[in-house]
C-alpha cells in the first residue's frame, strides 16, 4: 500500500510540474510579445474580423484597421471610427452622423486595442497550446481562460509568430459557443503619424451637423 502511495504521489508531482512548466512557458512568450510590442512608438495593424455562431446561424466577415500608441488608439471597423485619447472613447458614425463620447470605463472582460498587450496580466490562467505552420511562419498558440466564472467568454487563444513576437491572430470562444477571430493581415511599427490623430475635433462635427451625445 505504502509503495502504490509513493508511486501515485510521484505521478501526481511529476504531472504537477510538468503543468507548471507549460504555465511558465506561457507567461514567459507572452512577457516577450508585450516587451517588444512597447518598445515600439506606435503600431499600425490591418485586420481581419470573423464571427461564427453555427447555433444562430450567424457568419460575418470584414475588414479593418487600427492605430496604437501606448494607451490611444484609432479604430476603423465596421463603417464606424472609434478614437480613445487615453481619457474617453469617441464612436464616430458617419451613416447616422452621430458621435457618442463615453468617459474610460474599467471593464475587465473588454479586450480594447489599448488592452491587446496587456489584458492576459491579469484574471487570467495560461496554457501552452499548439504549434501550426502558416504559410512558412510557426504560429505558437497560447490558451488563456478567465479566473472568473461570471464571463461571457469560455476561452481565448492567441497566437503568435515565433519568430517575429507579433500577434498573428486572436480567437475568442464564448460560453454561448460564438467563435470570434481576428487575423493581422499586415503590421507596421514606428509609422510617422500626426500629433493630432487621437484628439477629437468636436467643433469641425458640429458643423458638419453631427449629433453629439454623451454617457
Amino acid at each position: 500500500m505504502r509503495r502504490i502511495f509513493i508511486v501515485a504521489f510521484a505521478l501526481f508531482l511529476g504531472v504537477f510540474q510538468a503543468h507548471s512548466q507549460q504555465v511558465d512557458k506561457a507567461k514567459k512568450l507572452l512577457d516577450e510579445v508585450y516587451n517588444k510590442m512597447v518598445a515600439y512608438n506606435n503600431i499600425y495593424i490591418d485586420f481581419k474580423y470573423n464571427l461564427d455562431n453555427i447555433a444562430e446561424n450567424i457568419n460575418q466577415e470584414t475588414k479593418g484597421n487600427v492605430t496604437i500608441a501606448k494607451n490611444k488608439y484609432l479604430l476603423n471597423y465596421l463603417g464606424a471610427t472609434k478614437i480613445y485619447d487615453g481619457h474617453k472613447t469617441y464612436t464616430i458614425v458617419p451613416e447616422n452622423e452621430e458621435v457618442t463620447i463615453e468617459k474610460n470605463t474599467n471593464d475587465d472582460n473588454a479586450i480594447t486595442p489599448s488592452k491587446m498587450l496587456t489584458f492576459y496580466k491579469k484574471g487570467y490562467k495560461y496554457k501552452w497550446d499548439i504549434q501550426q505552420n502558416v504559410r512558412g511562419r510557426k504560429i505558437q498558440y497560447v490558451e488563456l481562460k478567465p479566473q472568473k466564472a461570471n464571463t461571457d467568454v469560455k476561452q481565448i487563444l492567441l497566437g503568435i509568430d515565433i519568430q517575429t513576437k507579433h500577434i498573428y491572430n486572436l480567437i475568442e470562444i464564448g460560453k454561448n459557443g460564438t467563435k470570434t477571430t481576428i487575423t493581422v493581415n499586415t503590421f507596421k511599427t514606428n509609422q510617422p503619424i500626426s500629433n493630432n490623430i487621437f484628439k477629437f475635433d468636436r467643433e469641425k462635427y458640429k458643423k458638419d451637423g453631427y449629433t453629439i451625445s454623451e454617457l
